[in-house]
């Protein structure tokens, strides 16, 4: 193996110690600690797990979590009463709704009603509107944590030419409005791209956002290449695998995310930042 290894479980340590000092001053200052609330609906095992980190990464710097888990069985009425409310109350600064929701529910309808101010997801049309015109806002938090760890290894952006696969609106897209901010030249691929090998083969940043294991090999990637892999696919087994091969990427790759253990650690970091700072007074002015 010839790449450099961009670890996220020792940034997200760098980045929680950070954060625990920075919400202890504010706390001390405040006189509350910042507040987050996760709005889930029952019935998925795997939001279960996640929300249950949240909770567990909220305590660990000192945030106070606010569970809201509404019965599987929920209308959607009720759903956004939660949301509406959640946005009005002083004491709440950020909110995150737990996607996927059950079928029935509208998640483009709910997300749309959580204030743009506490939007710790980057989720709301209104958030991503802000990204769009590079304009200050709460960033969706996998995608920030992607460019995290691009920053702390001083990988550099500008010129580069980067092909992002995968045009999803919380992964995908954002992701390459980030890079394009940071003057990337970017390339948006998808399913239906022709040749997909081809245009990987072009970047010398590639962002693998897509769902499909092991979908980009060495064989498609330029010499030197910074590999970014947001996949997380369970296999049979039960091992997790991420949208590159990272076997046969890593002989080829100048650096590359491992899965586990790459993008996955920062993304509760980034959460836990957009927490924070929508507690100081948010990237949107109140």
């Amino acid at each position: 193996m010839n790449a450099t290894i961009l670890d996220g479980r020792v940034l997200a340590k760098q980045l929680r110690e950070g954060l625990r000092a920075a919400i202890l001053d504010f706390t001390a200052t405040h006189r509350n600690a910042p507040a987050l609330a996760v709005v889930q609906v029952s019935g998925d095992a795997a939001s279960d797990s996640y929300v249950r980190s949240i909770s567990k990464a909220c305590e660990a710097v000192g945030i106070r979590f606010i569970h809201q888990l509404l019965p599987a069985g929920t209308a959607q009425a009720t759903l956004e009463a939660v949301l509406k409310g959640l946005s009005a109350n002083r004491e709440v600064d950020g909110i995150l709704l737990q996607l996927p929701l059950p079928s029935g529910l509208n998640a483009h309808r709910a997300v749309a009603l959580i204030d743009p101010r506490k939007d710790v997801d980057g989720a709301t049309p209104t958030s991503a509107g802000l990204l769009a015109q590079g304009l200050p806002s709460l960033l969706p938090n996998t995608p920030a944590g992607g460019m995290e760890l691009l920053r702390r290894y001083t990988i550099p952006l500008a010129g580069k030419r980067a092909v992002v696969v995968g045009r999803s609106n919380i992964v995908g897209k954002p992701m390459a409005l980030l890079l394009l901010h940071e003057h990337a030249t970017v390339t948006i691929a998808h399913s239906r791209t022709p040749d997909l090998a081809a245009v990987v083969r072009e970047a010398d940043i590639v962002v693998a956002a897509v769902g499909k294991p092991r979908l980009i090999t060495g064989d498609m990637l330029k010499p030197g290449a910074i590999v970014i892999d947001f996949g997380i696919n369970m296999r049979d087994d039960g091992t997790m695998v991420g949208d590159v091969d990272f076997a046969s990427a890593a002989e080829v790759a100048g650096a590359i995310t491992p899965v586990p253990g790459g993008t996955g650690p920062v993304t509760n970091m980034m959460l836990l930042r957009n927490v924070l700072q929508a507690a100081q007074g948010g990237a949107i002015a109140r």
